[in-house]
């Protein structure tokens, strides 16, 4: 349909019968309704009241980015975004739901329902501007510059990000050849990349979630600063860059996104210790890590849910071996096994937020690896109790299908779920009786203090 769609763009005049794309006095490619094909049905009708509304109210207001681009790709949005010309706080008197959100952009989220539509006043040219702020790196620490919907489009950072769509004719409109790059699957920053990625750090980890989202490829002079320029990601809140690799990972492409990432050696910022394991050879690791994003990637596109605690649980485990190693010579495992574990968070909190809520469950998910082959006993029923034991379950059938030797481990762990209290029973007896495995010992008889000994005289009198 695109491929189509595009074809009609270029050929134009061709046919008669249909309008042809029209060249705008501002530089505009206006491609009209019948060369392309985004149908209303397939749009927010939430978005769709909240344009009319602000056109009602004497506003100019479309329909852009990320909704246009995946509608003209076929795709089924379920994020709109509408760029007006209406200040913030003249959005926000419209809708009563309305709130302004953000400090180096104000946006204003304008809740409909069940669904909250981001609404952003059009950008201007930041450079003809006193009210920004920048840090000595070249990023933006405040933009609330406001211009046209020309100058908007070039403040967007990629082209096929920049198309708008009007309900007043039903047109789309391009300002930067993003239509051309949607027909050759090309992902373009707009401007000059290394000035763009320095305005925003995060624009680099944007660039490669779209690239590995959309199966597009990196336009060469787009993708030649991003290994110089990586390092200025460490200049982002920690807040904020824990939320983008929930996006990295979270949008049904995170296998794509993790090898881009390697590829351009951005673990080494984001996940210093993961980083150092996977150069230093840990291909278990990479295996692991490999399976966690496979896995997360049929569940999103099952629209099953992922907790971040099992993904960080994933992504920091080869730091978390190599960590307990190297501690193992030192002091008892269970102390190695909570140091490693400590020192690997203590340093990704340094790169990126994690909250509490997730901190938590991942450790456990971590620290039921270690219990889980301990199962004669009570010990079995206890970790089978326990409330983070389907998330380690599977963490453990990961490990396995990594191609680490577990003996058997999740078998026995799938069997003894389903089994019967019998079953189970003799399931922790034949353990007992393996090679190397112990019976389940009986509880020590706990000694009363010893009576002191006295000096006897000799021959037994005193």
């Amino acid at each position: 349909m695109l491929k189509r769609l595009l074809n009609l763009l270029t050929s134009g005049a061709k046919d008669s019968s249909k309008a042809s794309a029209i060249r705008t006095s501002d530089g505009a490619i206006l491609i009209p309704r019948d060369q392309h094909n985004i149908s209303r049905k397939n749009i927010s009708p939430a978005a769709i009241k909240i344009i009319k509304q602000l056109e009602d109210a004497g506003y100019a207001a479309y329909l852009v980015g990320g909704g246009v681009r995946d509608l003209l790709l076929g795709n089924h949005p379920k994020d709109f975004d509408v760029a007006t010309n209406a200040k913030p706080e003249e959005v926000k008197r419209l809708f009563r739901s309305a709130r302004i959100v953000g400090r180096r952009f104000q946006i204003v989220h304008v809740r409909m329902g069940r669904e909250i539509i981001e609404v952003t006043t059009f950008r201007g040219h930041h450079e003809e501007s006193s009210s920004h702020a920048r840090s000595e790196d070249g990023m933006l620490l405040r933009d609330n510059v406001y211009g046209t919907l020309e100058t908007d489009a070039m403040r967007r950072d990629f082209t096929v990000n920049a198309l708008y769509y009007t309900l007043k004719d039903f047109s789309v409109i391009d300002y930067c050849n993003g239509m051309e790059d949607l027909k050759n699957r090309t992902l373009r920053i707009i401007g000059d990349p290394a000035t763009r990625y320095k305005e925003d750090p995060v624009r680099i980890l944007r660039a490669l979630r779209f690239a590995a989202k959309l199966g597009f490829s990196l336009e060469p002079k787009t993708s030649k600063p991003i290994r110089e320029l990586s390092g200025l990601l460490l200049n982002v809140s920690d807040a904020r860059l824990f939320e983008e690799v929930l996006k990295l990972f979270l949008g049904g492409s995170a296998t794509a996104t993790f090898n881009l990432m390697r590829e351009y050696d951005l673990l080494t910022h984001l996940f210093p210790g993961t980083d150092k394991a996977l150069k230093a050879g840990d291909e278990l690791g990479a295996n692991l890590i490999e399976q966690c994003m496979i896995n997360t990637d049929k569940r999103i596109r099952a629209e099953k849910t992922v907790t971040p605690a099992f993904i960080y649980a994933a992504l920091l485990w080869p730091g978390l071996q190599q960590q307990f190693k190297q501690l193992s010579g030192q002091m008892t495992p269970t102390q190695a096994w909570a140091q490693a574990s400590q020192n690997v968070i203590n340093q990704q909190l340094t790169r990126t937020a994690v909250p509490k809520r997730f901190l938590i469950p991942m450790r456990e998910i971590w620290d039921l690896q270690q219990r889980l082959p301990s199962r004669l006993g009570m010990r079995a029923l206890r970790t089978l109790d326990h409330p983070r034991f389907r998330a380690a379950y599977d963490f453990l059938l990961m490990r396995e299908a990594a191609g680490e030797a577990l003996d058997g481990l999740g078998v026995w762990w799938t069997n003894y779920q389903s089994a019967n209290d019998e079953e189970r029973e003799q399931m922790v007896k034949d353990v007992g009786r393996q090679p190397g495995g112990k019976s389940a010992s009986k509880p020590r008889r706990r000694r009363g203090p010893r009576k002191p000994k006295t000096d006897a005289a000799p021959g037994g009198n005193e």
